[in-house]
């Protein structure tokens, strides 16, 4: 997977410093002040393993905590249901 700019972006996280574009790349997001959103674009490959088998793994780098994170499937996520 790779992470995609999207029309909701409002910054981007740059890769670490002595990291290359190979090992790490900038990720574009949206930070809504609380929490960071990416998109990430799977290629052909990637869909068929995720339609077959149903798994997505997050890898997070780090060595003193795990961050809160979460994986969401949705076609446009800040797209809000109107309240009724």
């Amino acid at each position: 997977m790779i992470p995609i700019e999207f029309k909701e972006q409002t910054g981007l996280l740059l890769k670490p410093h002595g990291m290359t574009e190979e090992e790490c790349s900038s990720l574009p997001i949206h930070f809504t002040g609380e929490q960071y959103i990416s998109c990430w674009k799977m290629n052909f490959k990637e869909r068929i393993k995720a339609l077959l088998f149903g798994n997505v793994w997050l890898y997070v780098r780090g060595k003193i905590t795990q961050p809160p994170v979460s994986l969401v499937c949705a076609r446009k996520p800040f797209e809000r249901k109107a309240k009724k």
